[in-house]
């Protein structure tokens, strides 16, 4: 196959123009303890309960609490992946471009 000429970030694997990449939304590149920093200041500002326990969750992770709802944070200290981050979000309720 050809390519198409489109070159940049949005370029496909064999040339092509990747479809939605520009719909996607850049996402912060944090580690798990900055993004439990960052969802306590979100909730500070909405006045909503946050917690962490690292006692829910085996080796590493841990579980954190926002309001009723609740995600396993990974590693506190290795950075956390783009799809990683948007599920936890998801999973909070919370849009990630708020961080």
């Amino acid at each position: 196959m050809a390519a198409t000429g489109v070159t940049g970030p949005h370029r496909h694997a064999r040339g092509r123009h990747w479809p939605f990449a520009h719909f996607c939304a850049k996402v912060p590149r944090v580690n798990g303890r900055e993004f439990i920093t960052r969802v306590r200041r979100l909730a500070r500002r909405n006045g909503i309960a946050v917690r962490f326990d690292r006692t829910r969750g085996k080796g590493s992770h841990g579980t954190l609490y926002y309001g009723d709802r609740h995600a396993v944070v990974k590693d506190r200290r290795k950075p956390l992946k783009s799809g990683t981050l948007r599920g936890m979000c998801k999973q909070l309720g919370i849009d990630p471009n708020d961080l």
